[in-house]
């Protein structure tokens, strides 16, 4: 395909030739190649972006939002877990809390 698109650039007299004489090619390829590409049968060989598509920016930040999501969610889980012990804990030695002091000042 690049030598199809290189041999249509050219505007001067015999500088095909010479193109062809490069790539070590014939006119007869050149011919048949303008041949496919008119009939549609060259994209094929039109060059391609290989690996993985690109990620939309919005599905990587969603997963990102969620990994947060989940990790603040486990900590509050956990912040609750130690604030229930503390308060049993206070209850069991008889330390005062704030829900201890709020109740006896009423």
């Amino acid at each position: 395909m690049r030598i199809v698109e290189e041999a249509d650039r050219v505007t001067k007299r015999g500088e095909i030739g010479a193109l062809l004489r490069r790539e070590g090619l014939y006119s007869s390829h050149l011919d048949k190649w303008r041949t496919l590409r008119a009939k549609g049968q060259l994209d094929g060989l039109s060059a391609k972006n290989r690996g993985r598509k690109p990620k939309d920016p919005k599905e990587e930040e969603l997963g990102r939002l969620r990994q947060e999501n989940e990790r603040l969610r486990t900590r509050l889980e956990q912040a609750e877990l130690i604030i229930d012990v503390q308060k049993k804990l206070s209850r069991l030695l008889g330390l005062p809390t704030d829900e201890t002091e709020e109740n006896e000042s009423k």
